[in-house]
């Protein structure tokens, strides 16, 4: 987990993208696009206003933007549909596209990144964020995919936190034991309905648990919650 502890000392959006790409371009990911999902229709020049952090090639972005295709684009249509980690080709072969979407992906392509990896990351405030990594030839094992999709999880949740005016410092913190289960258990990706089944606690009180576990680490979402906990030793 050192790349982990890199992320955390990164004090820009801009280092921690640097980072987090050094990490993945060793699999072919070599671009990076995290932001909110507009919804359609929405004005082009307003879809900026919807990007956290963005290492795509300049020419392509603006592109994508001028002609919108944030509305045809399969991935980002799949993601709305089934908001779990997907491949790029996945997401392009296991959905009826159209010739808009056909187009996207093949502008995508003229600028090497003809496949990638996307998966949603769900904040505290219950907002979803999309994190799409891209290359021109990706190549990773099933375990590799959740290392990346853990890793740029924290990533994203780092980017946010220092995009976020009043960013406190955590040096020293007490996670009680109940909280250091329930992130245990998190970390073993069981729901918050399974943790109360398994330490006999209501699943309000495993939300709880873990609300307050995330609050303490600074961490924006759940994901970012149990990564943290792993850095820091707690589980």
């Amino acid at each position: 987990m050192n790349y982990i502890g890199e992320l955390q000392q990164a004090d820009t959006p801009g280092a921690v993208c640097e980072k987090l790409i050094g990490v993945t371009s060793a699999f072919g990911l070599t671009a990076l696009m995290a932001g909110t999902v507009p919804h359609s229709g929405t004005p082009t020049g307003r879809q900026k206003d919807h990007i956290l952090l963005c290492d795509w090639p300049a020419e392509w972005l603006e592109r994508y933007v001028a002609r919108n295709y944030v509305d045809h684009d399969p991935v980002v249509s799949r993601m709305k549909q089934l908001p779990a980690p997907v491949q790029w080709s996945d997401a392009a072969g296991g959905t009826k596209i159209d010739s808009d979407g056909e187009v996207v992906m093949g502008d995508a392509g003229e600028f090497k990144l003809k496949d990638g990896l996307a998966f949603p990351l769900v904040t505290l405030d219950g907002q979803i964020v999309m994190v799409s990594l891209g290359g021109e030839r990706i190549e990773m094992s099933n375990q590799e995919f959740g290392m990346i999709s853990l890793v740029a999880t924290y990533a994203i949740g780092r980017a946010m936190q220092l995009l976020t005016e009043g960013n406190r410092a955590i040096d020293h913190i007490e996670l009680t034991p109940r909280e250091r289960e329930c992130l245990t258990w998190a970390a073993a990706g069981k729901s918050e309905w399974e943790i109360s089944q398994i330490l006999g606690i209501s699943e309000h009180t495993s939300e709880k648990h873990l609300l307050n576990a995330k609050f303490k680490l600074g961490a924006v979402n759940r994901v970012q919650a149990v990564a943290e906990a792993i850095r820091r030793g707690y589980i």
